[in-house]
């Protein structure tokens, strides 16, 4: 799955490019209004794919945990929580990541059209982005010889230890490829034309703004898998305060969720200053793209838990023995906490794409500065801060609802969170103009990454310290349980709290960012020429 998505991306923006050549000759602003539109089809359809999945998944598992595990004690499980996990947590993840590969290499194409590459269509110099993310593609083919002929797994406990392993592997002979494609296959300087001023750029330049992303990456996936893993204190933690009951359990979680929130924000905001210092807009745009470019093991790595976990479904409503349970148990453990990795790539990506788009977005609607004090810039920052709420709000809801009525809620309750994402920055620009979408842009991106990691990985440590319950795997976890003791419901309760904030509410929040900035670099052009119209009957 992580070859095919990575592969498919590129091949077809490589192929989308050339056809455009092909046909329009040397026409460059169509073709980067063509890369734009590329972008937001990619978000579109992520759009869809997480929302409507993460609903469909998240109602399916709650529905089953709280019928099955708390009120009529069984076991688990039921086939629309199977199918959920394909819809939610492999589609939807899918299907996100690929928006962020497709923007950030949107992002990177459009910045360099102002560059003197652009100026002088240069456009095999101009390729950096494509070039990178092929080079991911080979180095994580080579390191899927470690996982699966180099450090063959012998028993149970080397599952997750070989998962996590396999990011530390990619990432550094990533960096290698990474120094190899800017000092050999890239021009040793160009002059980046940004917000009307001119900068110098080299490849060591570009060299460092892509590994800064690629190591944040490591980063934030490593600090997630310590907030999240039952291996460690947060998560062990959490698991004892259900000894008292449930309303302890979802203290610790929310707690654990906004302490998770600094680290990755520190790896963000330094990747933003270095990136930025170093190489202006196009800076952030292939730094967003390093983080992406072991997207085949991340993916990989993601889809595990997922996979393993429908399994272990199979298997018990198959009747098959209670010892291959316990052998997808493991598995699936082992790949829940890996997920977690995955979605905090996504949300750093995600929030790096958001800046780089918005920088786009800025340069294309001619806007010099954005200054907050500004009354309109102000007023689209309080709007925008706001928008992640609203949107968490509104998916909340409808995994409750939906709990109970599966397909026919899903189609419903999924379209007003979507309208809000698609129909925002078409009011606003209109109405209000550049400057105060602007400032919805840059409030939805601070608050809704913030919102984003929270969410995500509270509901992932809650998920673990159930899971850790239920395993019985030590003598302090069997002092928690059995199953179907007071503590063990109070993790169901908190696992039944976090199930819409980790799958459905803090994923979906990476399209919001994407989506609404990609769709006003799009249209750019219209806001500048029609928009403001409220302001100007004022």
């Amino acid at each position: 799955m992580g070859f095919l998505l990575a592969a498919n991306g590129l091949l077809v923006l490589y192929v989308s490019i050339y056809l455009f050549k092909l046909y329009y000759g040397d026409d460059w602003e169509g073709l980067y209004e063509s890369i734009t539109g590329y972008g937001l089809g990619g978000s579109s359809m992520a759009l869809f794919g997480r929302v409507g999945g993460g609903i469909y998944t998240k109602a399916a598992d709650v529905g089953a945990d709280l019928v099955g595990k708390v009120e009529r004690n069984i076991l688990k499980m039921v086939i629309a929580d199977n199918v959920g996990d394909n819809v939610g947590d492999i589609t939807g993840m899918g299907s996100d990541l690929f928006g962020s590969y497709a923007e950030s290499s949107c992002a990177a194409f459009f910045v360099a059209s102002i560059s003197s590459f652009g100026i002088n269509h240069d456009f095999t110099a101009m390729s950096y982005p494509l070039i990178i993310s092929s080079m991911g593609i080979v180095v994580c083919l080579i390191t899927t010889l470690f996982a699966t002929d180099m450090f063959e797994i012998k028993n149970v406990r080397e599952i997750k230890p070989s998962l996590k392993r396999q990011l530390l592997i990619s990432t550094i002979p990533m960096t290698a490829g990474i120094a190899m494609v800017s000092f050999f296959a890239w021009p040793s300087e160009f002059t980046l034309f940004d917000f009307g001023t001119e900068k110098e750029v080299t490849n060591c330049h570009l060299f460092f703004c892509v590994s800064i992303g690629l190591w944040a990456g490591l980063v934030i996936g490593y600090i997630t898998e310590y907030y999240t893993s039952n291996a460690y204190s947060p998560v062990l933690d959490m698991a004892d305060s259900c000894r008292i009951g449930a309303v302890t359990n979802v203290i610790f979680g929310l707690a654990l969720g906004y302490k998770y929130v600094i680290i990755p924000i520190f790896s963000i905001s330094i990747s933003i200053y270095v990136s930025f210092s170093l190489s202006a807009m196009y800076g952030i745009a292939v730094t967003a793209l390093g983080m992406l470019t072991t997207i085949s093991t991340g993916l990989a790595i993601d889809a595990y838990g997922p996979i393993s976990d429908n399994a272990g479904g199979i298997a018990e409503m198959a009747g098959m023995s209670h010892k291959i349970r316990e052998k997808t148990d493991a598995l699936d453990a082992a790949g829940n906490t890996n997920a977690a990795i995955g979605k905090g790539f996504a949300i750093g990506s995600a929030a790096l794409v958001s800046l780089a788009l918005f920088g786009a977005y800025v340069s294309r609607a001619g806007i010099k500065s954005v200054d907050v004090l500004t009354p309109k810039v102000f007023i689209g920052l309080i709007v925008g801060a706001m928008l992640p709420y609203w949107f968490s709000a509104m998916i909340m809801k409808s995994v409750g609802s939906a709990a109970l009525k599966m397909v026919e809620e899903v189609r419903r309750e999924m379209i007003p969170p979507g309208a809000l994402v698609m129909l925002t920055p078409l009011i606003v620009g209109t109405f209000l103009g550049v400057e105060t979408l602007a400032g919805v842009l840059a409030g939805s991106l601070v608050s809704g990454v913030q919102v984003a990691i929270s969410a995500s990985n509270t509901g992932g440590a809650w998920d673990n310290a159930k899971k850790y319950i239920e395993a019985e795997g030590s003598e302090h976890a069997k002092s928690l349980g059995p199953k179907g003791s007071d503590c063990h419901k109070a993790a169901v309760i908190g696992d039944t709290i976090g199930d819409p904030l980790k799958d459905t509410s803090g994923p979906s929040l990476n399209i919001l960012i994407k989506l609404m900035a990609v769709e006003s670099l799009v249209f750019a052009p219209f806001f500048v020429a029609h928009g403001g119209l409220l302001f100007k009957f004022i």
